[in-house]
């Protein structure tokens, strides 16, 4: 079964049916959301899924912002860090995919990729972090790690790092949107950001076998594939 209605959600929709997951895809989708009840929503809904699903395996989207430490205090980064400890603690089986920065067909402005996107085609101004790095996959590529994880049983009650084997310079991305869009951006460059690793190694032997080609042109076909 499949709990939610965004992005994640409509791409793991071969899971309704699935008896075997509880797929939880609701949740809080602005990480930059300071609203604490919307928190409280999520964490009233995964406690009450739990309870009624307890013979069935929880599939869990946290973050791999929790690695970085300009966002370490963030109500975000918290939230879903109290969030995993529950699931650890209440749940008998369950996966934890800690998710980089998910880019997809979707109308969330708040997205990466979206975000920079709507701006730069509206020419709106925005601030731009230029000591800042994005780590972006495609939902398809994220979903294609997941599902041949969980169908294949691979590291059940841990937390699974998903992501791209590159970060990306945000100065490089929205260069990138420039060049591809036709489109010059309306930012003011500011010294600030952090950059952080991702450890990947427990899904480098799944994307070699998937042959998900992640390169030096991965950035480029993800703006072609949804924004042009």
């Amino acid at each position: 079964m499949v709990i939610g209605h965004g992005m994640v959600a409509k791409r793991f929709a071969s899971y309704k049916e699935n008896d075997d997951f509880v797929i939880f895809a609701s949740g809080v989708s602005n990480s930059k959301n300071t609203d604490l009840n919307a928190y409280a929503r999520e964490s009233v809904l995964l406690q009450t899924t739990l309870e009624k699903h307890k013979d069935k395996t929880l599939v869990y989207f946290s973050t791999c912002s929790i690695y970085d430490k300009g966002e370490s205090g963030s109500p975000y980064v918290i939230h879903k860090i109290k969030m995993e400890t529950y699931i650890r603690e209440n749940a008998a089986h369950y996966y934890i995919f800690r998710v980089s920065n998910l880019v997809g067909r979707s109308d969330n402005h708040n997205t990466i990729l979206n975000f920079f996107k709507y701006h730069i085609t509206n020419k709106i101004n925005f601030d731009l972090w230029n000591q800042s790095m994005r780590n972006l996959i495609d939902t398809d590529d994220m979903f294609s790690i997941t599902d041949h994880i969980l169908q294949n049983h691979l590291y059940p009650n841990q937390v699974i790092n998903v992501a791209n084997p590159v970060s990306y310079p945000v100065t490089d991305i929205v260069t990138s949107l420039e060049s591809l869009l036709g489109v010059k951006a309306n930012y003011i460059s500011i010294p600030k950001g952090s950059q952080f690793t991702i450890d990947i190694g427990l899904i480098l032997p799944i994307i070699r076998e998937l042959q998900i080609a992640f390169g030096n042109q991965y950035m480029a076909s993800l703006i072609k594939k949804y924004y042009l």
